[in-house]
C-alpha cells in the first residue's frame, strides 16, 4: 500500500479489525519511510458495477462519490456514523446482489432514497430534491405531501 503522504510503498499494518458489521476490515498502517498513519478499508467486491447514466454513458461505479452524496444529505444531522456506514454498506450490497452488472444512476438513487427515508427524514428531503431536480419551493411541499412525511417528529 502507498503511503499517501510522501507515496513511498513501505508501509505496514499496525493493526486490523472488523467494521462495518464484519463486511470490511479496517487496517492501521504506519509509512516506514515517513511514519506517517493512516487508514485503509477492505471490502469484498462481487462483481464489477457499472453505472449507466441517464445519457446511456457508462461509469465505474464509485463507493466513494456515493457515501460524499449522502453525507452531504446528512450534514449536521445527528445521525451516527456507524449507522450511515452500514446504510451504505447496505445499498452496495443491494447493487452487488442485483445479478447484473450494469446498474442504472435511476436505481442507486432510489436505494439511497429507501435507506434514507429510514436513517433520517430531513436528510431524506434533502436527497430527494437533488434526485428528484426540485425547482421551486413548491416542489418541497409537494413531496412531503405525497411521502406523507408532515406531521412526524424529525
Amino acid at each position: 500500500m502507498r503511503c499517501p503522504f510522501c507515496s513511498s510503498e513501505d508501509t505496514q499494518v499496525k493493526d486490523s479489525r472488523q467494521a462495518e458489521d464484519n463486511t470490511a476490515v479496517r487496517r492501521r498502517r504506519q509509512c516506514g519511510k515517513c511514519a506517517g498513519r493512516f487508514t485503509t478499508f477492505e471490502r469484498v467486491q462481487l462483481r464489477e458495477l457499472m453505472v449507466v447514466k441517464k445519457s446511456g454513458r457508462r461509469t465505474p461505479f464509485d463507493r466513494d462519490k456515493l457515501a460524499r452524496s449522502v453525507l452531504i444529505a446528512l450534514q449536521k444531522r445527528p445521525v451516527e456514523p456507524e449507522r450511515i456506514e452500514q446504510m451504505i454498506s447496505g445499498v452496495v450490497r443491494q447493487l452487488e446482489a442485483g445479478g447484473t452488472s450494469d446498474i442504472t444512476s435511476d436505481r442507486i438513487g432510489e436505494l439511497v432514497m429507501e435507506g434514507l427515508s429510514n436513517l433520517d427524514k430531513i436528510a431524506y428531503v434533502r436527497y430527494a430534491s437533488v434526485y428528484k431536480d426540485f425547482r421551486e419551493t413548491e416542489d418541497f411541499g409537494a413531496f412531503i405531501q405525497d411521502e406523507k412525511l408532515s406531521g412526524e417528529d424529525e
